[in-house]
């Protein structure tokens, strides 16, 4: 009986196929050879018991192709602004030296109303000469039109000459005077945090006043501005400089909300000429583009 068992056992273990323990390698080779073999029609991916995923390469910034001469001079006339043909007016600074006398100012205005002209800035003072006053006018037109008014105003019995610094090298400035809140917008009814909203602020309205006078006072260092005066409601600042500079302050300026703002004008003089010295001769030589012209010179 024993005899028989035993025959049975070996001849059931002969008849029947145990499959092998699977194992999981990290060899290279293994994988490789796995990741190679044939799909696996049960499990649906390649190998025997493993899942593998295609990588695709990374993107690299700087990595692509540069673009072709065409294409870049494509892009950067596609992103260029364009003049635009509404506007064939000039900026133009016409200085003028006159009599400091009454009635002056209203003659020289009536010229200019007459040719159709709107005086962007003006400027009247006097001199280091009693008797003479000194006009700075900003108009805009075309140059035709604006040398027409020029001769007008120079034929005027009280203007002693009429200077265009147009195309002149000159020194411009503007001085403004700025009224500033010193209280953000959403709390400047309530600026001590008093009223029945206080509540609804994220911070306390005080605490985001002082940051609020903090970053109009950064913004005033930026360009140069300097605090003229400052109290519980608003600040004053003062800043002087270029017109276009004085526009891009006041345009920054706008959210933090602007309350008054004086603008002087513009004021322009003339750059004195550079001279070169000249080592041939030894003596200073002026260029002949910055000479001057005596016919352009007032009488005497």
């Amino acid at each position: 009986m024993l005899q028989t068992s035993r025959h049975f056992a070996r001849t059931a273990s002969r008849a029947v196929h145990w499959p092998k323990p699977r194992g999981f390698s990290s060899c290279s080779a293994v994988l490789t050879k796995r990741a190679g073999s044939a799909p696996n029609p049960v499990l649906g991916s390649p190998g025997v018991g493993l899942r593998t995923r295609r990588m695709h390469p990374l993107s690299l910034l700087g990595t692509n192709a540069p673009p072709e001469p065409e294409e870049a001079v494509d892009n950067i006339l596609y992103n260029t602004p364009s003049k635009s043909a509404n506007t064939p007016t000039e900026r133009h600074i016409l200085t003028l030296l006159v009599a400091n006398e009454a009635g002056v100012l209203s003659r020289i205005s009536g010229v200019i109303a007459a040719r159709g002209f709107n005086i962007e800035s003006l400027v009247v003072c006097k001199t280091e000469v009693p008797a003479l006053g000194r006009m700075t006018v900003v108009l805009r037109g075309k140059a035709a039109e604006i040398e027409q008014a020029r001769r007008q105003l120079d034929d005027l019995v009280p203007v002693w000459a009429v200077l265009d610094y147009t195309n002149t090298p000159i020194v411009e400035r503007e001085l403004v005077l700025m009224k500033i809140s010193a209280v953000p917008p959403e709390t400047v009814h309530d600026p001590l945090g008093l009223g029945s909203d206080a509540a609804s602020h994220a911070i306390n309205p005080i605490m985001a006043a002082g940051f609020h006078r903090q970053t109009v006072v950064e913004l005033a260092r930026i360009f140069g501005a300097k605090v003229e005066d400052i109290s519980h409601e608003s600040l004053v600042l003062e800043l002087t400089a270029k017109p276009e500079k004085v526009d891009s302050f006041l345009k920054l300026m706008k959210p933090y909300g602007v309350i008054e703002v004086v603008r002087s004008g513009c004021m322009a003089v003339p750059r004195s000429p550079i001279e070169s010295y000249d080592d041939s001769n030894g003596e200073l030589a002026e260029d002949a583009s910055q000479a001057v012209d005596a016919s352009q010179l007032p009488p005497g």
